[in-house]
This record gives structure tokens, sequence and C-alpha cells, in this order.
């Protein structure tokens, strides 16, 4: 089989889940014999220094000749099977969907994020989950109103354009064959949101490294991600004035860090920064952590921490938000906490903590979930499926 993968990186100031995904599922392609074609753009090169230059970056958003162009040629110098993408934004744009359709390749698409429904792509305004669009029936209006796109209006036009012009011309429905949600939650939100139900499957992301469980675990608690807002990382800090019984470590980067950092050092707390950390030192050190936490205060898509804390046997505590109250069983696999409440998290905290038994029944109960749902080998059978079913719709 022979498929064409595309993806937009983001700009490496601000690296994503996203990418890492979109790495693994490549490698796992041609660790099995699938020979892969790669349209990879980078968004560090997207040029908005002038106004000029901006408007020309809208309208490519919306529909890019360019990139038409090119997929087409692509096609017709490899001949894929199918052509699969994760980001297209801004680079790529809807255009790859109907240059894979009217040269009669399937399309699949990845829903990493909400952006076919929420110009915000989070499904977030004012630091609170927001639906208001998925009630628009073409153009998201409410996005508009509120900027939802970086506070500007003239970046959130575009998204919103992009969105009405697919759908009024049935991009989204005739030219994409199969779309990847991540979860249960997240599936039924783009089903409100417009996309056809029946075209939508189920596939989580995965971890294609074989990790062992570290049977000694340090006395330390760790979060992987963005410092960021949306990410909770400013609640978790609030709560580690109240925890001295155990390290934080802080694995990422973001606008909020020297913030943080400020606040930690006025404050005393036990907590250490350690920039963004390439996956295999993620792993390495999730591995021996107590606890993994994952605050987040929005909507999120799959997250791969955590995958990683499962794989490593790390327990979780998480927001009960979203798909993550769908990804960890709470008191099975990891434990939920109320999103933004600092009393609640500190409670969880402690109770993990005070309690080593518990900790390591979490962390057998995810282990044996990761084997069961997460692994590589049935990543893969299920994606093959899911190609499957969508050549054989295009015969």
């Amino acid at each position: 089989m022979k498929v064409l993968l595309g993806h937009c990186f983001y700009r490496s100031s601000a690296p994503s889940g996203e990418d890492s995904v979109f790495i693994s599922e490549k490698r796992m392609l041609e660790s099995h014999g699938v020979e892969v074609i790669a349209l990879e753009k980078y968004n560090d090169n997207v040029n908005v220094s002038t106004f000029r230059k901006s408007i020309t970056a809208a309208i490519n958003t919306t529909w890019s000749n360019t990139s038409y162009e090119e997929v087409e040629q692509l096609i017709h110098k490899y001949k894929p099977d199918i052509a699969h993408f994760h980001n297209t934004f801004p680079q790529l744009s809807p255009s790859v969907y109907k240059a894979c359709s009217d040269n009669g390749v399937a399309v699949v698409q990845t829903l990493h994020n909400y952006r076919l429904v929420c110009p915000g792509a989070m499904l977030l305004r004012d630091g609170k989950s927001c639906e208001l669009c998925l009630n628009d029936s073409l153009l998201p209006i409410h996005a508009l109103l509120h900027k939802c796109y970086r506070g500007s209006l003239l970046a959130t036009s575009s998204l919103a354009l992009m969105v009405l012009r697919n759908r009024v011309n049935g991009v989204y429905e005739k030219c994409v064959n199969r779309y990847i949600s991540l979860t249960d939650f997240a599936r039924d939100r783009f089903i409100r949101g417009g996309l056809p139900a029946n075209k939508i499957a189920l596939k989580p992301n995965f971890l294609s490294h074989d990790i062992c469980i570290s049977e000694i675990k340090e006395n330390y608690a760790v979060f992987v991600g963005r410092l960021s807002e949306e990410k909770g990382i400013q609640t978790l800090i609030e709560t580690w004035k109240s925890v001295t019984s155990i390290k934080l470590k802080v694995l990422g980067d973001g606008h909020l860090r020297n913030e943080l950092e400020d606040i930690c050092l006025n404050n005393n707390l036990d907590v250490e920064f350690m920039g963004f950390c390439s996956q295999e030192n993620v792993i390495e050190i999730v591995k021996k952590a107590s606890l993994q936490i994952i605050p987040s205060e929005c909507y999120e898509g799959f997250p791969m921490s955590v995958l990683e804390a499962f794989a490593c046997g790390t327990p979780v505590i998480a927001s009960r938000l979203g798909s993550l109250q769908e990804i960890v069983t709470d008191g099975d696999t990891g434990v939920l906490f109320e999103s933004g409440n600092v009393k609640d998290l500190l409670v969880k905290i402690n109770t993990l903590i005070a309690d080593e038994k518990y900790r390591i029944n979490l962390a057998h109960s995810a282990r044996i979930l990761f084997e069961d749902k997460y692994s590589e080998e049935i990543n893969f059978r299920l994606l093959m499926d899911i190609y499957n079913d969508s050549i054989n719709e295009m015969k």
C-alpha cells in the first residue's frame, strides 16, 4: 500500500503533540512495510510580517491553489492508494481533499483538534469550555463576535470563512472518506458541529516505544505540556503552595514560564522547571515519577502524556473534563478532580501520596489498559481497517 501522508508542523516555539503523533504514525506505517509519501510543511515558514502577507496567508488558509496543484502532482507521480492528513492548517488547506477526490484517491483526516467546527480549535473561550459554534449551521458567528482565534478579527475571519466555504461547497462531506476521532466525546462534538456521523471512525493515539515499568519510584510528581493557561498549569502551581511532601517537575515550555518561575521562587515552592524535553527524556522522567498530573482546563484531544503515564506505570491525576474523563477511569486507571479546583486537586494529591498500595493498583490497571488498547500493533490494525474502508468506498 502507498500512503500520501500530509501534515503542517506547528511553530518550533510551540511544538504540538500532533507533530509527535504524525511522526509516530509515519514510523509505524513504514515499519509495517507501507510506502509513505510524506507531504510536510513547517509553519515557521509562514510569513505574516506585513498586512499584505497576512491577508495572503489568510486566503491560503481558506483554500490554497498551490497546495491543490502540489498534491495533484504527487498523485500523478507516486499514485498513492490513499491520502491521510493530520494538520492541514494553514498551508495545506482543505484544497488538498479536493485534489485527492478529483484524482480518485481516498482521503482520511485525523481530527486532533476542533478546528473544523471551531475556529479557535479548542472549544474554549475566556478560559472556559464553549460549544456555541457547534450550533452555528454554516458560519461560526460566535467565534467572529468573540475573536476566538488569537483575539484577532482578521485571523478568526480567515478560519470562519474556511469553515463556511468548505461546508457550502460540500468539501468536508464529499471529499473526505473517513475522519478519525480520538474519543467518543470528541466524535459527539464533531457530529453536533455538522460533520457526517457515518464518516467518523474512532482510533486513539498510541505509543510506539517498548516501555518497561520502573519498580523504583522517586519522590516527585510530573507535569508534561505547554505552559499556557488552558493546560491548567497555573492551577497546579497554586496547588503546590500547599504541597510540601513531594517535588514537582515541570516538563515543557511556553509564555507563562517566567511568571510561574517567579511565583515558585517567591513562595519557595519545591518545583523544578526542566523546559522542553525529547520524548525519550520525558519517558525516563515519567517512568520514575510517583504521580503524573494532567490539570487541563480545555477539551483535550488525546494527550500523549496520558499514554506515557499508562505505559510507564505511573499513576495519573487528571481533570474531570472532556475526553480526559473518558480516557481515565476514576479510581481504576487514575484519579479525576474538578478542573480548576485547587482544593479538590490538593485532596487527590495528598490521598495518593499517603497510599502507596492505591498508587500501585492504579498503575497496574493503567498498564494493562495500555497493552490492551494503545499498543502500536493494535493501532496499526485499526488504521488499516480505516484505510481499507475508505479505499473500498471509492470503488
